[in-house]
């Protein structure tokens, strides 16, 4: 084998890798780059910045300590030990680093190859695999089982089964977390989103032609904001497509180290939103347009389709950016409600858009915005880092909660569907405890995304 930048040669395929003190370091063609690798120089701007460092103080779960550990393995000074694979899954890929630093290390791209590589060289527990294989393998790779599983949840929540499944003690007895995947159980939109083709013409001239996102579980938790959504983009002159054939964006799988299951889903959308020759590509998630915008360098090495997710990624917008693109008409609906918002991490560190989503919010006739201490610090959902790593997530979502109820607002406003739940769950938990301590019910903040408050003016005009 050739030797390739960045690459370690690969091992002949009859040579274990695993057992102490004979793991080569990185290999394979999703290999961690070692130009990525070495260019932090542990200067240390990234410590404050990473909320796993600032609720554990630990060295290790910093980005410059788990680079650090990346560079052993890869070194061969480290075997690939639970250990060492724990720090880096307890990494929440917020990205809140790479603003920090000053060497411009790609930290999410280098955490990305190094999940990858953890797949490809060691086995994570038969219930982990099989979790990974029915979400990243089966569910996410299509839209329609994956509503056949959101219908089954809610069969299972509405037929008796969960109070009897936890009433027996049931739940306890499967492999697994299961009492506790019970628990954060998401609530369900009562009629799910679909892309199938549907187009909705621009209300007055005609400004632009966009194709929609659907996306996967924003299409099941919260189909009420795509359909807000697509409301507004027609009511500010934008023709909407929701092309048939697309489906989840693949951020999960990408983030979760499964590379090649995430880009078999992007070509879908990329071949899906292309077919109609849009002006641009828009999405309500924050996380799903983050992704898209990388699709250039998910197809770095594929060939024919490199040119095609370069297009894709070049015209991608999030709402709130295509909405102020577009010069997007304020309301004059008043709502008289004070709003705090939570900057999502993708929004804000990746896409590095902050100030559209306030300046749709301070167009809203009556409308308080009041910012929010710690704005920059993840609320702890991080794709699926709510369920693998309940613990932390519970710590960073109770942290955003209390940060949320100082403001003293009613509505915490946000632009993506993990922070949506994530902060609904806490801010509930937070009321609870209040409650349990006080002896009487303490007012729940209300969240919702800055284009269903938008919306909402609309439908007071």
């Amino acid at each position: 084998m050739t030797d390739l930048p960045g690459l370690k040669p690969e091992p002949p395929a009859d040579q274990p890798v695993g057992p102490p003190g004979t793991f080569p370091g990185f290999f394979g063609p999703h290999a961690p780059q070692e130009s990525d690798l070495y260019k932090c120089v542990h200067c240390g701007f990234c410590l404050q910045a990473c909320p796993t460092y600032l609720e554990t103080g630990l060295e290790a779960e910093s980005p410059r300590g788990r680079i650090a550990l990346m560079k052993a393995v890869n070194e061969g000074r480290l075997d690939m030990t639970p250990a060492v694979i724990g720090h880096w899954d307890m990494c929440l890929q917020c990205r809140a680093c790479e603003l920090a630093c000053p060497s411009g290390v790609e930290y999410g791209k280098i955490m990305e190859a190094t999940r990858t590589q953890v797949g490809q060289h060691t086995k994570r527990p038969i219930v982990e695999r099989a979790a990974r294989s029915i979400g990243y393998k089966t569910l996410l790779q299509s839209p329609v089982k994956l509503r056949m599983a959101g219908t089954a949840l809610k069969l299972y929540k509405k037929s008796g089964a969960r109070t009897i499944a936890r009433g027996t003690g049931l739940l306890k007895l499967l492999p697994g977390d299961a009492a506790m995947a019970d628990e954060y159980l998401p609530e369900l939109s009562k009629k799910f989103f679909t892309a199938k083709g549907q187009v909705h013409p621009a209300k007055g001239v005609r400004k632009a032609k966009v194709a929609m996102l659907a996306g996967c579980v924003m299409s099941l938790t919260h189909a009420e904001t795509l359909e807000a959504t697509v409301r507004v983009l027609t009511r500010n002159g934008l023709e909407v497509h929701l092309t048939s054939g697309q489906g989840c964006c693949g951020a999960l799988n990408t983030h979760a180290g499964e590379p090649d299951s995430a880009i078999k889903m992007a070509k879908k959308n990329i071949d899906s939103f292309l077919s109609t020759d849009p002006d641009a590509i828009v999405s309500a998630s924050a996380g799903c347009g983050a992704a898209m915008k990388d699709y250039e360098e998910l197809f770095r090495d594929e060939g024919e389709y490199s040119e095609r997710a370069k297009k894709v990624a070049a015209l991608t917008r999030d709402i709130h950016e295509l909405l102020v693109e577009y010069d997007f008409e304020p309301p004059t609906g008043v709502l008289d409600v004070t709003v705090t918002y939570q900057d999502p991490c993708h929004l804000l560190n990746v896409q590095r858009i902050t100030e559209a989503p306030r300046q749709i919010l301070s167009s809203i006739p009556g409308l308080k915005l009041v910012e929010l201490k710690e704005p920059a610090i993840c609320c702890g959902s991080a794709g699926t880092y709510s369920i693998t790593q309940r613990d932390m997530s519970a710590r960073l979502g109770k942290r955003k909660a209390r940060n949320v109820i100082a403001t003293g607002a009613e509505i915490v406003a946000t632009g993506n569907p993990g922070c949506a739940m994530q902060l609904d769950f806490a801010l509930k938990q937070i009321a609870g405890d209040q409650d349990s301590e006080n002896g009487q019910d303490s007012p729940t903040v209300k969240v919702r995304y800055v284009v269903d408050l938008l919306d909402a003016a609309y439908a007071l005009e």
